[in-house]
């Protein structure tokens, strides 16, 4: 037999009018734990209910708002969850002090114990480790469980599973937001105030909303507008979309939402900002690949742009069709492995190429390809030479990335280092170029015969502007509808597929 501990699932956590509402998470973690003990109970699996009732005096109230008093609605079960049995009052943010938890789960000696709930880093975690530390095997559905702040629930979750060594399951595979964005806190504020003035006057239409670009270009960005969506609309809604990297039209509709305006309409400004950003950084990567042709390129671009933004970038560089980028953050969305070689950084401080390369070759991983940098300090042929020397076979690139000041990388300087590596019997030895690549500069590699093996890409494709999204509600409650300049109704495209 197995066990299932709910804990804190009551009013004064889970209803939007208690003092410790858990926020947007709310209605989905009640949804999926009702579906876990939907399941468990068909199995026969013992189920407890555990939840805050302090005293109107507790010391707990120093540190948190006035909430689940003993005799107050607000220490009872959720409706949805009343049926499944009592709560089991609990004091403190352990659910075994204090009550007969312990003994119930020793006379019972399930074979697993399953723990949800709220708050995931406080009662969620504190309920964890007690179990642990009584012997349990222990899961903790990562869905099934939500906080008040987004890190905190992720870094309990990591502690769970890798400092207490229970077992997290049910780990969102998409993107996770962060509590502005699903606060709707960088939204425009006119939305914000739609909203507010919508919900008071009782009004909460069905619409049908369309997304669609103002230029041609490379999708970008929909399937974490796709996963946000599924993050706040209700059962009942619907979603169509095109494929991530897929190409666009100008005005084509890229994705159709049909839901109650209520619950999304805050998010048109989080929703547009991620294709625009990310469709015009992967357009950008695609014309570099093309350019390119079956010459690899690597998104060298996040030192461009802000970090919070940088591994978005990465990404949609990636859907555009870079091999990889350069940052682990990046790569991890694109499920790719970083790529670099190294910094002049190495080899001024090692004080010399040879010296760098051999360093790197003794300390870095055998897996990571060795890419040395040649034109920190001598002519760029001269370098490539020494390195291959040191290297030997282990050698498989060397980039150039020529300061301005001193030409740069031309065609002519690609050509003579590829010819004294192949003179000296480094054939296999490859040439990466890196610095201000465009286009434009690649298909003049090509046309003058530069035999580059790998392209670095940075700010052609990090500086791109965003391609420009409009979102338009056509339909409410049905009815075709658009404003001024705008034909009312659904714009049919058989690129659509229907999501959800």
């Amino acid at each position: 037999m197995n066990a299932v501990i709910v804990i804190d699932m009551l009013n004064d956590f889970i209803k939007k009018d208690g003092p410790l509402y858990i926020g947007l998470r709310a209605k989905q973690v009640t949804k999926n734990i009702k579906k876990i003990l939907e399941s468990e109970k068909a199995k026969g699996s013992a189920i407890f209910l555990l939840g805050d009732q302090h005293q109107p005096d507790d010391p707990e109230f120093k540190l948190f708002p006035y909430h689940c008093v003993k005799g107050t609605c607000g220490c009872m079960s959720i409706d949805e969850l009343k049926d499944y049995g009592p709560v089991i009052p609990k004091t403190t943010y352990s659910a075994f002090t204090g009550t007969e938890l312990a003994q119930q789960l020793a006379d019972l000696k399930p074979e697993k114990v399953t723990i949800v709930g709220v708050c995931t880093d406080i009662c969620i975690l504190y309920a964890v480790a007690d179990c642990v530390s009584l012997g349990y095997n222990v899961e903790v559905p990562a869905d099934c469980v939500a906080s008040y702040n987004e890190d905190a629930h992720n870094f309990a979750l990591t502690h769970i599973e890798k400092i207490l060594g229970a077992k997290v399951t049910n780990k969102k595979k998409g993107y996770v937001f962060d509590e502005a964005t699903l606060k709707g806190k960088n939204a425009d504020i006119y939305f914000l105030r739609t909203k507010e003035i919508l919900e008071k006057e009782n009004v909460n239409n069905t619409v049908t909303m369309e997304f669609f670009p103002s230029a041609d270009g490379i999708l970008c960005g929909i399937n974490q507008a796709i996963d946000l969506l599924k993050d706040v609309l209700p059962e009942g809604s619907e979603i169509w979309a095109m494929e991530e990297g897929a190409p666009i039209a100008r005005k084509e509709t890229v994705m159709r939402v049909k839901a109650s305006y209520n619950s999304f309409g805050i998010y048109e400004t989080a929703l547009l900002g991620m294709l625009a950003s990310q469709t015009g950084w992967a357009t950008a990567a695609r014309e570099c690949v093309e350019a390119a042709g079956n010459v690899p390129c690597i998104s060298f671009g996040a030192r461009h742009v802000h970090p919070s933004v940088s591994p978005f970038m990465e990404y949609a560089a990636i859907v555009g069709g870079c091999t990889t980028c350069a940052t682990t953050a990046g790569a991890k969305l694109a499920g790719k492995k970083p790529s670099g070689t190294m910094p002049h950084a190495l080899v001024l401080n090692m004080g010399d190429t040879v010296d760098a390369a051999l360093a790197f070759d003794k300390y870095i991983d055998t897996s990571i390809l060795r890419s040395v940098l040649v034109d920190t300090f001598k002519d760029e042929a001269e370098e490539a030479l020494n390195v291959a020397s040191a290297l030997g076979q282990k050698l498989t690139s060397v980039r150039l990335d020529t300061a301005r000041e001193r030409g740069g990388v031309t065609a002519d300087l690609i050509k003579e280092v590829r010819a004294r590596l192949d003179l000296a019997g480094y054939t296999n030895v490859g040439i990466f170029v890196t610095g201000g690549l465009t286009p434009e500069r690649i298909l003049d590699y090509k046309a003058k015969g530069a035999p580059v093996t790998g392209f670095g890409i940075g700010s052609f494709i990090s500086g791109r502007s965003a391609v420009d999204f409009t979102a338009d509600i056509y339909e409410i409650n049905g009815r075709p509808v658009a404003k001024r300049g705008r034909i009312p109704g659904i714009k049919p495209n058989a690129k659509l597929k229907q999501v959800i």
